[in-house]
């Protein structure tokens, strides 16, 4: 008996709702409720237009995710897709390092965040960072126990973080009708078009859909992975993109939108113009921003560990990694070392502009993963879903990715902000030294299961 047919494996848990829950926790994040304020700041009352427009864009590379999900559900995800269509080790490597990095620097931020709040709120005795490593190893033991206890943590801080937003929507709806939707700052009218200035927003809301890739990493673990996951990961965008659009209206309908762009926590201010007999409501939102952030780092988790999982199975990583517990059927040696990995990050201090280079990173990720897809699709021999799009899509995903992402080096680098140069530059880095460890780390030879 061959090994891959003798070791213990993943199991297949996940059902269409869980796949949506999955993506909608993995896009609902704290972000939103700094993110309004930022883009009400640029766009005025017509915020809710760039999250339209966003959405299109991002659907774009969610399709392509869908179609390759269904075709090849599996753990190593954006890797083992890359690895399919390009056949180039290091190509896939780099991919995969990029993708990891992304989810562990979001945890290694969001756990520092948590820990923060509960020092602030609750008062802890103990350092931020020792308190944060004490979470991070709290959401490991989740990961370790199963995939149903995981979905079952995301499921209720996924609740809990949607009540937050729907919170606002209850109680900013009579505001509705107030105000001209269309309406714009006017010195935005200066710098360009109407058109224009949606589009530069939509540049910005197109960050609030990332979360959505998450899920390919999962597959190996959703039942009927071919039907379900493209299912669930659109439902899930499209449900997103609703919740956006109403919490976009409704805050430029009760505040207006410049006193929205200067402030530090826009909806907590919504929340108290709409709701003003609601007492300590600043406290509540601490709360879902603890569970918010938690989920984010847990999914982070989840993925992180099935990553390296599936780039083991590639041989692209050491065969330890892969190693599965014969009672939790979860990848634990993988699990265990990002705790490692995080703690480290956690320790060394400055992560967010790593965080914020791995942004950047995922943008030539959704490239590199929408071109796979085109080159499959062009050949004809290329195994077929039970999800298909037309090329149209990954070509037109591609184009959007490596724009934004151009753009977002042309501006970091031209721009008068110091912090924004520095992302280009690391990200620069991370593929370095991800080359670095491919070269230690060579894989005599990449294998692709079916």
């Amino acid at each position: 008996m061959s090994e891959s047919s003798s070791a213990p494996q993943l199991k297949q848990t996940l059902g269409f709702w869980q796949v949506t829950l999955y993506g909608m926790g993995s896009m609902l994040g704290a972000g939103i409720y700094g993110l309004i304020g930022k883009a009400a700041g640029s766009l005025g009352n017509a915020v809710w237009l760039a999250f339209v427009v966003a959405m299109i864009a991002a659907m774009l590379t969610g399709l392509s995710y869908a179609c390759v999900g269904s075709r090849y559900p599996r753990a190593g995800g954006a890797a083992y897709v890359t690895q399919r269509a390009f056949r180039i080790d290091w190509l896939s490597y780099v991919i995969g390092i990029a993708v990891m990095m992304s989810g562990l620097t979001s945890m290694a931020t969001g756990s520092q965040l948590i820990a923060d709040n509960l020092i602030k709120a609750i008062g802890f005795g103990v350092p931020s960072k020792v308190l944060a490593i004490v979470l991070v190893a709290m959401i490991g033991m989740v990961i370790f126990r199963g995939i149903r206890e995981s979905m079952w943590a995301n499921i209720t801080c996924t609740l809990i973080e949607a009540a937050g937003l729907i919170f606002i929507l209850v109680v900013g709806v009579r505001f509705w009708g107030s105000v001209n939707y269309l309406e714009v700052p006017p010195h935005a009218l200066t710098d360009g078009s109407v058109t224009m200035i949606i589009l530069q927003g939509a540049v910005l809301t197109f960050y609030s859909f990332i979360g959505f890739e998450d899920l390919l990493n999962v597959s190996e673990e959703v039942k009927d992975a071919p039907r379900n996951l493209p299912r669930g990961l659109i439902a899930a965008m499209i449900g997103s993109t609703v919740i956006y659009m109403a919490i976009a209206i409704t805050a430029v309908s009760v505040v207006p939108y410049g006193k929205l762009a200067g402030s530090l926590t826009p909806l907590m201010d919504v929340a108290h113009v709409a709701a003003p007999w609601f007492e300590n409501i600043d406290k509540v939102y601490v709360v879902i921003t603890v569970f918010s952030v938690g989920n984010t780092a847990l999914l982070n988790y989840l993925m992180g560990s099935r990553l390296l999982y599936g780039m083991s199975t590639q041989k692209l990583l050491p065969k330890v990694l892969r190693k599965i517990h014969p009672v939790r059927h979860t990848p634990y040696v993988a699990v265990i070392t990002l705790f490692f990995i995080v703690t480290m990050l956690i320790l060394s201090g400055g992560v967010k502009p790593l965080a914020e280079a791995t942004v950047l990173l995922l943008l030539l990720v959704f490239t590199a993963v929408n071109a796979s897809l085109l080159l499959m699709k062009w050949r004809k021999d290329s195994d077929r879903g039970q999800f298909e799009v037309p090329m149209i899509v990954p070509a037109l995903g591609a184009i959007v990715c490596l724009t934004l992402a151009i753009a977002r080096v042309y501006g970091g680098m031209t721009g008068s902000d110091p912090a924004a140069k520095t992302a280009p530059l690391i990200a620069g880095v991370i593929v370095v030294v991800a080359l670095s460890l491919y070269r230690v780390l060579k894989p005599k030879q990449v294998v692709l299961e079916d």
